[in-house]
């Protein structure tokens, strides 16, 4: 209902306020009140690089040529758009919501779930196949957030973004891939880095939990729309996706009462109109003592729903095609990379990687800005960043090699793949 969430909305009246605004580090003074501390994360988050990044990276289908085609800078777009909705018909704060919702993908891995899947298989590959997962978009977002991303002060240092805790704390609690009713947040603040595995913590705050949420309501529509355009779906799954719909939600053809989602299915799930019907069931249903829920019918709507896009969508032939396309572009490059670990050490990298100039130089830059290779540089280039990999070791240099081609776009990993094996 309206506004039934006012009395937990994060805001100078909650008690956990001050938590909720801590930054590791405090920011650079504007001089002026006008920004939120939850707005001038927001405006942080956009101006980050892998916040740009986000407009070359997969949704679900790789390196899309049709413009038309989501990517996963609109994927966060809709995300925030389905929170702000949410947030502001129940009285939560929208600001928050908004700066998590921007964020909170920015340490997706370039062809997005395959290529997560290959750079924690990649780091696992010595440990056997049930190894623990040591590459998860969620907790890389934190990360990126946390150490890597930089912008530059009044006087031109390049430092960290230093985020909010609740904005941090929604990154890495977002994972949206469970399917659970009466979401609500936990009641302690705890130390980010301790979360180990994606999906066991709910987020601290009432925003982050619509976060949450948001993110499996604006991506099952989206990825049926596009799956249309790319012809993945056929007469048969096309009339099976109608009896969904037709099933689940109770649609007769003549119920005046039926969702707007079932009177206009057509040939598929009309994207807006699903989603406006998620978010005014959900609305309808939730409440502080609750969590957050969809009524049953709903609910069972969206299980239907995500199984049929696992089935007729993510696990399609082609995409099946092109992720063994995504294994050899991302382990070349993996190979590449933990080839030149003696240069690293020896601060000779000038001298390796003469046939891929641009990876040369980008990884070179990355050395620079989080290790140790050349401190007189990066006093230079005023780099105001933690020397977070130590390129001595194997792992600390493995983990260096990760962590950078995570940051990579779909089209700069494709190019790079090519620099590399063109001779």
């Amino acid at each position: 209902m309206e506004n039934s969430f006012v009395s937990v909305r994060m805001d100078e009246n909650h008690p956990d306020w001050e938590k909720c605004i801590k930054r590791e580090n405090s920011l650079y003074e504007r001089g002026n009140g006008i920004r939120s501390e939850f707005e001038r994360d927001y405006t942080r988050i956009l101006h980050s690089e892998s916040y740009r990044r986000l407009k070359y990276k997969t949704q679900v289908f790789f390196a899309p040529q049709n413009d038309h085609i989501c990517t996963r800078i609109e994927h966060v777009g809709h995300v925030a758009s389905v929170s702000r909705t949410i947030a502001r018909h129940l009285g939560l704060n929208q600001e928050l919501t908004e700066a998590i919702a921007l964020g909170h993908d920015i340490g997706h891995a370039p062809f997005g779930h395959t290529g997560e899947s290959i750079l924690n298989s990649l780091m696992s590959q010595k440990e056997g196949q049930n190894a623990p997962k040591k590459f998860w978009h969620e907790r890389n977002s934190l990360f990126f957030a946390d150490f890597i991303d930089t912008l530059a002060d009044p006087d031109g240092n390049e430092k960290n973004l230093d985020l909010t805790y609740a904005v941090r704390d929604g990154f890495i609690c977002h994972c949206g891939e469970i399917d659970e009713q009466g979401v609500m947040p936990r009641n302690e603040a705890m130390d980010l880095y301790n979360i180990k595995r994606p999906g066991i913590f709910s987020p601290y705050t009432w925003e982050g939990c619509v976060v949450k949420i948001s993110d499996k309501i604006a991506f099952l529509g989206r990825d049926i729309e596009d799956a249309h355009t790319y012809h993945l779906l056929d007469e048969t799954t096309s009339r099976q996706l109608r009896e969904i719909v037709s099933s689940t939600l109770g649609f007769s053809g003549k119920d005046e009462q039926t969702p707007d989602a079932a009177k206009r299915s057509g040939k598929a799930v009309n994207t807006t109109t699903l989603i406006n019907d998620l978010i005014v069931d959900l609305c309808s249903n939730s409440s502080p003592e609750k969590g957050f829920c969809f009524s049953e019918r709903y609910f069972n709507f969206l299980k239907e729903l995500k199984s049929f896009c696992a089935a007729n969508i993510y696990r399609n032939w082609r995409l099946m095609e092109f992720s063994e396309y995504a294994k050899n572009v991302l382990g070349c490059i993996y190979r590449t990379l933990m080839k030149t670990s003696v240069y690293a050490r020896n601060r000779t990298m000038h001298s390796c990687l003469q046939y891929a100039p641009e990876l040369s130089e980008t990884f070179t830059d990355w050395l620079i800005k989080y290790t140790a290779y050349n401190r007189d540089e990066k006093e230079r280039r005023r780099y105001r960043t933690k020397e977070i990999f130590d390129i001595e070791s194997d792992s600390g240099f493995e983990k260096c090699v990760i962590e950078y081609m995570s940051g990579m776009t779909d089209r700069f990993a494709i190019k790079t793949f090519g620099e590399i094996i063109s001779l």
